[in-house]
């Protein structure tokens, strides 16, 4: 076991009807405005946003509105909501909504207290040194940054999806109430599904140092996401599947499972971003392309999790049987697990290779993926 820090100050209120308590723990923290992020009018449609501003004003708090959010969150939506916080000094950024909402808004609370512009902190002109109070209201679980310190924001111009990190960012409250995510759609639920396990098997495979008790963490909440999952697919109203998922993608991605670990990299992520920044694909669907073709690759490197992993998941004995045994099950609940599905053909690998070498230098690990080794892994996704 290599020696760790494990530091997370989030709190985590979960259950039903905890968003109902939100005004009041930006009170204790003594907040007076927020700037309150949200995606689609969904949560306006479905009484959350009504709850939510009641509860502000029940206890003195003033609330600034910044909706429009979108999948794969975008560099300008962030710029005009750092300017609006600025103009209404606000003292808080409230996320209500999935990932996307959270990533942005992290960004904005950085960018607040940034002199230059927040694209600066996403390619490492600037430290994320400070930022604004985070509080969150979850609508979808998958990303898990209710509970971490990072954000991911595409620039559109120049077509780069890369991330922040910092102590800074860790949200102060997060709500997590799995009742709110009931209308989260089928392909949605899938996406997410495909996320939180991307989460799990990057460090599980690519670790120097990986002991039994981090394996075993890995292992249980991948089990949980498929059979959940499933019982989701079959009963969207199954509220204890919903809570086990939530909290399963909330564990996935807290510093918990990778702590007493070594030796990590995220080349998943790395490969997918550029994916999603050229062709605007869903996170989770372009994850599920990317994994079974990079697991592939990267077996003989270090067989022994893959030999693991076969067994303890899906009860198969060889590590090949366990790859096609994930991409079974991608197929099977509906995720893709092609790049033709997502509208990729074999004509764009180029730009994606070129693009994909910005992100390993952003993650420390152009050496093993160089252009070649990215092109063969994605020529295993056609």
């Amino acid at each position: 076991m290599n020696d760790f820090t494990f530091f997370n100050p989030t709190r985590i209120e979960f259950g039903v009807d905890k968003e109902q308590r939100i005004g009041q723990h930006l009170a204790e923290h003594g907040i007076k405005k927020v700037l309150l992020c949200y995606g689609s009018e969904r949560i306006k449609r479905e009484g959350l946003f009504a709850v939510v501003s009641q509860r502000l004003s029940e206890n003195g708090i003033e609330w600034v509105e910044l909706g429009g959010i979108v999948s794969n969150p975008v560099i300008s939506k962030v710029r005009e909501g750092i300017a609006l916080a600025k103009q209404h000094q606000v003292d808080a950024i409230l996320s209500v909504g999935g990932g996307s909402v959270l990533d942005s808004a992290k960004a904005i609370a950085a960018g607040v207290c940034y002199a230059g512009d927040v694209w600066d902190l996403f390619v490492g002109k600037a430290s994320v040194d400070s930022a604004l109070p985070l509080f969150a209201i979850l609508t979808l679980a998958a990303t898990g940054s209710e509970m971490n310190p990072g954000a991911v924001v595409t620039n559109e111009d120049t077509r780069q999806k890369f991330f922040i990190s910092s102590p800074a960012l860790f949200p102060k409250v997060s709500i997590v109430n799995p009742a709110l995510m009931r209308s989260v759609s089928r392909d949605y639920l899938v996406y997410s599904a495909s996320d939180v396990i991307a989460h799990l098997i990057e460090v599980y495979f690519t670790a120097a140092v990986h002991p039994k008790l981090q394996s075993r963490l890995v292992e249980s909440l991948i089990c949980t996401v498929i059979e959940t999952t499933e019982a989701l697919l079959e009963n969207p109203n199954d509220d204890d599947a919903r809570a086990q998922f939530a909290w399963a993608a909330t564990l996935a991605l807290n510093g918990l499972t990778s702590s007493g670990t070594a030796g990590f990299s995220f080349p998943n992520h790395a490969i997918e971003h550029s994916l999603s920044a050229l062709f605007n694909v869903p996170h989770g669907a372009g994850l599920s392309v990317v994994m079974p073709a990079w697991m592939k690759w990267f077996q003989k490197r270090n067989p022994e999790p893959f030999k693991r992993f076969a067994g303890e998941v899906f009860g198969v004995i060889t590590a090949a049987d366990g790859i096609a045994a994930l991409e079974k099950w991608f197929n099977k609940i509906g995720t893709p697990t092609r790049l033709s599905q997502l509208g990729i053909q074999e004509s764009d690998l180029p730009t994606i290779v070129d693009n994909v070498q910005g992100n390993v230098r952003i993650f420390g690990i152009a050496e093993v993926y160089t252009p070649e080794a990215v092109s063969a892994i994605l020529k295993n996704a056609l």
